[in-house]
């Protein structure tokens, strides 16, 4: 009973500027993270780059991203918010329900987790999905592009040091992006 634009922000309507203002910081951040993890580990990816693949990359990501930004942020963490009024468990609520629909093992569902966390405590403090968003495009793109690239490989299977460093990183991330 209510207009979809207020799914994307209290503001009634997606701010375009916010997203890719916010798109910026955490994509080199994430790009850097994944060059030096790669420096580190070595790379264990195969080269799949083509053009097409590029450009169906840098539009269907983007995409995806913001649609399940709409469900998880938008609708998911907006009703449970609407029915309980305390946003700690609106956001703790949409994470669980985030991490368990995406197929890892338990240490990567935690992963997940608390990158639901993560983006649900910035479109909070946004007032909008703009900002996580932006994070979590950011984050896709640039393991896509390092996947795409040969420089990494993707696994259901996360280790636990793996867990404890993107835990890290989401969190020091989210305080920069915050304060930024």
């Amino acid at each position: 009973d209510r207009p979809f634009s207020s799914y994307s922000s209290s503001r009634g309507g997606w701010n375009f500027k916010l997203y890719f203002k916010s798109l910026i910081i955490p994509f080199i951040f994430f790009m850097i993270f994944g060059f030096v993890e790669t420096a580190i580990n070595g790379s264990n990816g195969t080269y799949h780059f083509s053009l097409l693949f590029l450009i169906i990359t840098l539009i269907s990501v983007p995409l995806q991203c913001i649609a399940e930004e709409y469900v998880y942020r938008g609708l998911i963490m907006q009703t449970f918010g609407s029915w309980f009024k305390i946003p700690i468990l609106a956001i703790i609520l949409q994470s669980i329900i985030f991490a368990l629909s995406h197929g890892y093992n338990s240490l990567g569902n935690i992963e997940i987790f608390f990158s639901g966390l993560v983006m649900g405590f910035l479109a909070w403090k946004a007032n909008g999905i703009e900002v996580s968003s932006a994070f979590h495009t950011a984050n896709n793109l640039s393991l896509s592009l390092l996947i795409m690239f040969g420089l990494q490989s993707t696994s259901t299977n996360v280790q636990l040091t793996d867990l404890v460093i993107a835990v890290i990183f989401d969190v020091v991330l989210c305080i920069i992006i915050y304060y930024v």
